[in-house]
């Protein structure tokens, strides 16, 4: 008898495959030796971001149009918009493109839809469990194989590309053994802890049921900082070691010394950081910034991964997501899933035309129309005066 809660025909079929270079042979090698220095998962919570789905392609295949990076499903809810206003705005859409687009669009302005299908193609606000692996030392940090960007000594370094860039979610697709094994060891994943609210628990239980396969995205890198024995985060998700770096090397030279009061929130001179304020601050200031200095130089120049300021420990942690996987495809939203904000407009009024309306240029016209209705009732009172 069904009791309504396996949707599911059976455990999905995993397929594993050999590495297919000396490139993931190593790979899958530091992948194999890392689970013996890990003693538990740290799970943070959830992340949500946007998936597409071609319904009249010869690729039915999810794939990521908007990274799973943001903290609150309206964040991606607006993410979603903000594509389909993109996509109304280009040269090349026709009238009957933006007729069915604009409508969309209107809707997620005031509502909290989590999924619609617009010119064939099907979008879904898609959420994430992020997890990181915790071993003696803490959290874990890059492994030699993740890949960085190819940055020569001199030049100019590269822009940062998008978050889950060109992922397609395939859960059929064949695993390396590490792969494979990660995906088994999560499948059961369940938020269980106290800290978490009792209808996020029950949630978390439902969705083994209704979503019981599990998808691993690529790897990602944020950055945290441990005073004592807790771990906090700071930063948003990174694609590769190299730019989470980066954005210590910012964070520990810049944004700190503001944050903390060392430094003045002067934008007008966005230029300052802990080095070159040095020489007007005060003595114990001035120690304080050549530590913050000394810290983001030798993060830059030695490419390291942790580094300990003022008694802080930061460091550049590898984080893992995983998206659970169902019979319709991949897992939506949860009722417990908080929201931080409302719906609201982002982008200026599209026309069918592709012609932006701003707020002042509608104000500007109702003016226009009040003015010329006061004149017409002048007008007819002073002829009806006359009569």
């Amino acid at each position: 008898m069904n009791d309504g809660r396996q949707t599911w025909p059976g455990p999905r079929r995993i397929v594993v495959r050999a590495p297919e270079d000396p490139v993931e042979a190593v790979t899958e090698a530091d992948a194999c030796d890392a689970p013996l220095d890990v003693d538990t998962a740290l799970v943070r919570g959830p992340l949500f971001g946007v998936a597409a789905q071609e319904l009249d392609g010869e690729d039915s295949r999810w794939r990521v149009v908007s990274a799973l990076k943001e903290g609150c499903p309206q964040q991606a809810r607006d993410a979603l918009m903000d594509l389909l206003w993109l996509r109304a705005y280009e040269d090349s859409a026709t009238r009957e493109e933006r007729r069915a687009l604009l409508p969309w669009i209107a809707r997620l302005e005031r509502e909290r839809l989590d999924e619609l299908t617009v010119l064939g193609t099907r979008f879904r606000v898609v959420r994430a469990d992020e997890y990181a692996a915790v071993g003696p030392d803490g959290i874990e940090t890059p492994r030699p194989t993740d890949p960085e960007p190819v940055v020569q000594d001199g030049e100019e370094s590269l822009s940062e590309g998008r978050l889950d860039e060109d992922v397609v979610l395939d859960p059929d697709a064949p695993l390396t053994p590490s792969q494979a094994t990660e995906r088994l060891l999560m499948t059961g994943l369940v938020q269980t802890a106290a800290t978490f609210p009792d209808d996020f628990r029950e949630d978390a239980r439902r969705a083994v049921a209704t979503h019981p396969d599990v998808l691993i995205l690529p790897v990602t890198f944020r950055l945290v900082q441990r005073n004592g024995f807790t771990w906090q985060l700071g930063g948003s998700l990174h694609a590769a070691p190299y730019w989470a770096r980066k954005s210590l090397v910012f964070s520990l030279s810049w944004f700190e010394p503001r944050e903390k009061g060392y430094i003045a929130w002067d934008f007008g001179n966005r230029q300052d950081d802990a080095r070159s304020c040095v020489a007007a601050a005060t003595p114990e200031v001035a120690a304080v910034l050549e530590a913050y200095a000394d810290a983001a130089d030798r993060v830059q120049a030695e490419c390291l991964n942790e580094v300990e300021v003022l008694g802080t420990l930061h460091r550049v942690a590898r984080a893992r997501r995983l998206v659970r996987w169902g019979p319709d495809g991949p897992e939506g939203p949860r009722p417990s899933d908080v929201d931080v904000q409302e719906p609201c407009q982002i982008r200026p009024r599209l026309d069918e035309d592709g012609v932006i309306h701003h707020e002042w240029e509608d104000e500007d016209e109702d003016e226009n129309e009040g003015a010329g209705a006061d004149e017409g009732v002048e007008a007819d009172g002073s002829q009806a005066d006359r009569v």
